[in-house]
C-alpha cells in the first residue's frame, strides 16, 4: 500500500525519492497546490497576457524539390528570430506520433513502484532515468512534471533496457527525428556559408536522448509551472506535443506580425506537426546568428498533458565554439568549450532563462 503524506513521509521524499512523482500526489485527491510547487509571481505564466504564435508550419517535403531555396530561407529565418518553428511532412509517420502519446500515458499510468524501478541509483541502466521536476534538490519551487529520459547508445541496449511500455515507439521516433535533424542542420550550416562534412554534423548531433514528459492535472495552474524558463542545451530539439497546449516561447527581438521583444507566445498544437527548437549549441556554433529559444510550459486543470522531445546534442568529448568561417568575418562571441563541461554546468543548476549560455560567453 502506498504511504500517505500524513504518515510522516515528507512531500519531497514521497514525490522525489520514493518515485510517486507529481502524478502520485495528484492521485491522492489533491485539491490545493502544495507550498513547494507555488512559483514566485514573476515566474507564473499569465495566459491572458500572451498570444498564439501565428507562424505557419514549414513543409519539409519541399526541401527536395524546386522550392528548396525558399524553404531553406524560411527555416533559417525562423532559427534566427524566434528559435522555434513547426514542421509538417517531416518524415515521421503520423501513426507513430499517436502511438507515442498512448505509450506515454501507458508508462505514467502504471503503479508508482513500477516507474520507481527507473529512479536514479536503482535504474537497471545508467541511460534510463525516471524523475520529477528538473533539479529538485536545488529548486526553490518545484516544477509540476514527471518524466522518463532515455539516452540512445545502440538499438540492442534500447530494446533491452528502455521501459517496455514505450521502448519500440520511442526508438523509432528517435531515429526518424534524428534523420530530420541532420537535414535541418545541413540547411542551417549552409545558410551560414559553412561547409560541414557528414562526420562533423554527426558529431554535433551524436548524443541523442528521448524524453517522455507528463504534466498531471493541476488544481490551480495560475500558481505553478510545468517547466520553468530555460533554453535547451543541444543543437536541435524535435518535440511532439499533444492537443492540449501550454508551450510558451519568449521573443528575443521584434518579429513583424508575430510579437514584440520580451513578449511570450504560445506554440499552438497543430495536428501532425512537430515542433523544432534551436538549442544553445547552435547559437554558439552560429556565433549568435541562430537563437536558442527561452521557453516554458504552463499546467492545466482540465486534462493531463504529455510531450515527447528528442534532444540532439554534440558528443560529450566534442569541442563547440563559433564556426571558423564566422570568427574570421566577425570575431568570436563565444569561447570554445568541451560539451561535457557545458552539460555538467547545465544539469548542475536550476532553470533560469538562458543563463546556461553564459558558460560559453567570450569574456
Amino acid at each position: 500500500m502506498a504511504p500517505s503524506l500524513d504518515e510522516g513521509n515528507s512531500l519531497f521524499n514521497f514525490v522525489v525519492q520514493d518515485g510517486y512523482g507529481v502524478k502520485g500526489m495528484v492521485d491522492l485527491g489533491l485539491t490545493t497546490v502544495p507550498e513547494a510547487y507555488v512559483q514566485p509571481p514573476k515566474e507564473r505564466i499569465d495566459k491572458l497576457n500572451s498570444r498564439p504564435c501565428s507562424l505557419s508550419p514549414i513543409d519539409l517535403s519541399k526541401l527536395d524539390g524546386p522550392e528548396h531555396d525558399r524553404v531553406a530561407e524560411e527555416i533559417a529565418r525562423a532559427a534566427s528570430t524566434l528559435g522555434f518553428f513547426q514542421v509538417v511532412n517531416h518524415g515521421v509517420p503520423l501513426e507513430l506520433l499517436e502511438k507515442l502519446k498512448d505509450a506515454a500515458h501507458s508508462f505514467f499510468g502504471q503503479a508508482p513502484e513500477k516507474k520507481a524501478v527507473y529512479l536514479k541509483g536503482t535504474s537497471p541502466s545508467p541511460f534510463v532515468k525516471y524523475g520529477t521536476s528538473f533539479v529538485p534538490e536545488k529548486e526553490k519551487a518545484l516544477e509540476w512534471k514527471d518524466y522518463v529520459s532515455m539516452t540512445y547508445t545502440n538499438d540492442a541496449d534500447a530494446l533491452q533496457h528502455w521501459p517496455k511500455e514505450c521502448k519500440e515507439a520511442s526508438l523509432e521516433y528517435l531515429k526518424t527525428s534524428v534523420d530530420m535533424a541532420r537535414k535541418l542542420m545541413e540547411v542551417l550550416m549552409e545558410n551560414l556559408g559553412a561547409k560541414l562534412d557528414h562526420a562533423k554534423i554527426d558529431a554535433l548531433i551524436g548524443l541523442k536522448m528521448v524524453n517522455m514528459n507528463f504534466y498531471p492535472i493541476c488544481p490551480d495552474p495560475e500558481l505553478t509551472v510545468g517547466v520553468g524558463r530555460h533554453s535547451d542545451l543541444g543543437a536541435l530539439t524535435v518535440l511532439l506535443q499533444d492537443g492540449i497546449g501550454g508551450l510558451y516561447v519568449k521573443v528575443e527581438e521584434d518579429i513583424e506580425n508575430v510579437a514584440k521583444k520580451g513578449e511570450w507566445v504560445e506554440i499552438p498544437p497543430i495536428d501532425g506537426a512537430l515542433v523544432i527548437n534551436v538549442g544553445d549549441t547552435l547559437q554558439i556554433l552560429s556565433n549568435g546568428k541562430y537563437k536558442s529559444a527561452e521557453h516554458r510550459v504552463r499546467t492545466t486543470n482540465t486534462k493531463s498533458r504529455v510531450s515527447v522531445p528528442v534532444f540532439t546534442m554534440p558528443k560529450p568529448s566534442e569541442k563547440i565554439g563559433p564556426l571558423p568561417e564566422l570568427v574570421e568575418r566577425e570575431g568570436a562571441r563565444f569561447r570554445e568549450v568541451v560539451f561535457q563541461d557545458y552539460m555538467n554546468n547545465f544539469f548542475g543548476n536550476v532553470h533560469d532563462g538562458k543563463k546556461s549560455l553564459h558558460f560559453a560567453h567570450n569574456i
